[in-house]
């Protein structure tokens, strides 16, 4: 069965940096393309990266320029790194990947961003 953990969420004051993994199992990693999304209290989910199986990103507009998707195949693992942090990106991260038109999701990590 498919499983995505994330992990590497925590407190940040404002201008800082984070990396967050997800790591997937139970799907054939290097043929899909996973994203991220993120939900911020009393808010909808929303996009926020998604990379191709051909190491294409995407970006919601929100977070160009600050904001890193990459890859690791031979860990079946997403990363998103962000840097320049505001309060604004607080939220709960989500992984997600969709096989046979299921998508599947992670627990979430939680980023917060305060002073």
């Amino acid at each position: 069965q498919v499983q995505l953990v994330e992990s590497g969420g925590g407190l940040v004051q404002p201008g800082g940096s984070l990396r967050l993994s997800c790591e997937a199992s139970g799907i054939d990693f290097q043929i899909y393309g996973p994203a991220w999304y993120r939900q911020a209290p009393g808010k909808e989910r929303k996009f926020v990266a998604r990379i191709s199986n051909t190491d294409i990103p995407n970006y919601a507009d929100s977070v160009k320029g600050r904001i890193t998707i990459s890859r690791d195949n031979a860990r079946n693992t997403v990363y998103l790194d962000m840097t320049n942090l505001k309060p604004e990106d607080t939220a709960v991260y989500y992984c997600t990947m969709t096989t046979c038109g299921r998508p599947y999701w992670g627990q979430g990590t939680q980023v917060t961003v305060s002073s």
